[in-house]
């Protein structure tokens, strides 16, 4: 709260820690609810499970789901597809959106939504280029930026930054991940996110104080429940 963090969210990427974010979100009023299954996790899905799980008043999103198809000894192409498909279907029903984990599976993921009319969410941890956040953007997703845009290498990524439409992006810390450059090798914090956002507001030529209320009214957008 000190840093002006007022609403995050915990993110499940599986049945047992999704229903620990539940608990958590129903402990903290700060707190709201992912239900997910991320790509690598080696457990099979339980569909109906997760379902009855996200129909929780406190979530917000299904996620963490997506395509890795980087990571060595993942899951099958074919059985992370199978299950992104489900998770899908389980947002679509339930009409909430979706956080989506994309390594190198960006052609995938895009059909994927593409085969799922009225899908909508956010492209986490966003670390692509401009031309494939237009084809997200168009697609109808927000864009969501952590402290990999402050690593010296990432100027084209620092270009989305840019160009990004002020109502589609988003900011994350990804705890306990993704620091920002100069919090390398300590773990995250939600708190972390100041991080990130100074470089936003620094890139897009605005203040702080309009990013924080841009990024309040974009989160409410998506995350409806969170008003």
């Amino acid at each position: 709260m000190a840093a002006g963090v007022t609403r995050l969210i915990a993110v499940g990427v599986d049945l047992d820690r999704s229903a620990t974010a539940v608990s958590l979100a129903h402990a903290y009023e700060e707190v709201w609810a992912g239900v997910g299954h991320h790509p690598l996790e080696a457990s099979e899905p339980n569909p109906v499970a997760m379902r009855d799980l996200a129909g929780d008043e406190m979530v917000v999103v299904i996620g963490e789901i997506g395509l890795d198809f980087e990571h060595v000894g993942g899951p099958h192409r074919d059985l992370q597809i199978e299950r992104l498909n489900q998770m899908f279907s389980i947002a679509t029903d339930l009409g909430l959106p979706v956080s989506i984990h994309n390594r190198g599976a960006a052609s995938e993921v895009l059909a994927a939504i593409h085969a799922h009319p009225g899908i909508r969410g956010v492209m986490h941890y966003f670390a692509l280029d401009w031309d494939w956040a237009q084809r997200f953007l168009e697609a109808g997703f927000y864009v969501s930026f952590a402290g990999l845009i402050t690593r010296p290498s990432r100027e084209s990524l620092r270009e989305v930054v840019r160009h990004c439409p002020a109502d589609r992006l988003l900011l994350e810390t990804d705890s306990p991940y993704g620091n920002a450059q100069k919090r390398m090798n300590v773990p995250n914090r939600p708190a972390y996110l100041v991080d990130t956002a100074e470089l936003v507001a620094e890139l897009r030529g605005i203040g702080m104080e309009q990013l924080a209320d841009q990024e309040r009214a974009n989160a409410i957008a998506l995350f409806q429940k969170m008003k």
